[in-house]
């Protein structure tokens, strides 16, 4: 799945203001204009988004938990793993306009008409990739807000869980529904404040997160989302020391680790092509880590993929992953 981030290196943004592709209106609507910063960019918009597309699902999932489906025009293809509850529904009413992940190519993008994209990759804006640019849609009346600020590979390690709470912000700005942003924000802090509570003064368990192979093992490092979601939960990451969020450890290295648990990246398909299971990913990894604890009870919890990029889910996986790592601490 972060084979996507290599496509991030080849794109540079440039600074400049974009007001959607509303009608041509002189007055803006009440409480508007908004201004938010995405990118090195100035996004400002006169009115509430009527006509908006989605990249990888993630940014679906938030706009969604801030009820704003009705606003969503266009989608990608989402059909890696499960999907949160009551979303599947609104998801087919939706109509997709990529059977991948990914953005369609450039044409079909810009025939779109969005007054906003909403993706958590920059990889959908590669024109080497044959897709329309963040630059070419901006033109277009399309501006484009990228969840977490993943608008480079450094900008992925420096990412932290507070940027999603920003991002509920600028969207509750944008759509003009802050009210509803400011409530959900206060549930999902309340939800976290919870499993620090639960967690509190236990012994961390160590933790491996990975996305399997046999040797370099394709792991998460001590920087990015799913690292600061195990420690949220009451985990230790294993690989705490190495720099880097999704990349390549040695298998001498995940031998010695010695984990206690591991988390293994869950998607069944990957731009149309069929991935490893989780099952057969923990095996893999068992077989590396075969004299560990985790080895041992086979303890491994299957995370969906979406979970470890930025958007409303990553919040909601803290508590999945607290539980698993410290049951006993849910049972009142």
């Amino acid at each position: 799945m972060r084979k996507l981030l290599a496509l991030m290196a080849a794109l540079t943004l440039t600074a400049c203001s974009q007001a959607p592709a509303a009608e041509e209106t002189t007055q803006a609507a009440p409480g508007f204009p908004v201004t938010v910063e995405n990118c090195g960019r100035t996004l400002t918009f006169d009115r509430p988004p009527a006509k908006v597309v989605t990249g990888y699902h993630p940014s679906l999932e938030t706009l969604f938990a801030l009820g704003l489906g009705d606003r969503i025009t266009g989608r990608t293809n989402f059909s890696e793993s499960a999907f949160l509850p009551g979303h599947q529904e609104q998801y087919d009413k939706i109509p997709e306009i990529s059977d991948t992940i990914m953005m369609p190519q450039k044409e079909i993008m810009l025939s779109q008409g969005a007054d906003f994209i909403v993706d958590n990759q920059m990889a959908s804006f590669d024109a080497a990739g044959g897709y329309a640019t963040v630059e070419e849609l901006d033109a277009a009346g399309s501006p484009v807000y990228i969840l977490g600020g993943w608008c480079s590979p450094e900008e992925v390690l420096r990412f932290t869980l507070d940027e999603t709470f920003d991002d509920l912000r600028n969207l509750g700005k944008i759509f003009g529904v802050s009210d509803r942003a400011e409530k959900l924000i206060s549930e999902l802090q309340g939800q976290l404040d919870d499993v620090k509570k639960r967690v509190e003064g236990r012994t961390p368990v160590k933790v491996l997160a990975t996305d399997g192979g046999k040797g370099p093992v394709n792991a998460y490092g001590g920087s990015g989302i799913t690292h600061q979601m195990i420690t949220l939960a009451g985990g230790e990451n294993v690989l705490k020391d190495v720099k880097g969020d999704y990349t390549e450890v040695s298998a001498e290295q995940v031998s010695a680790s010695q984990p206690e648990a591991v988390l293994i990246s869950d998607y069944s398909t990957l731009r149309g092509e069929d991935m490893p299971s989780s099952p057969a990913k923990a095996a893999e990894t068992f077989a590396i880590v075969k004299n560990s604890p985790a080895a041992e009870e086979q303890r491994y919890l299957a995370v969906p993929v979406a979970a470890q990029h930025p958007g409303y889910r990553n919040l909601l996986a803290v508590t999945d992953i607290a539980r698993f790592l410290h049951p006993d601490a849910f049972t009142r």
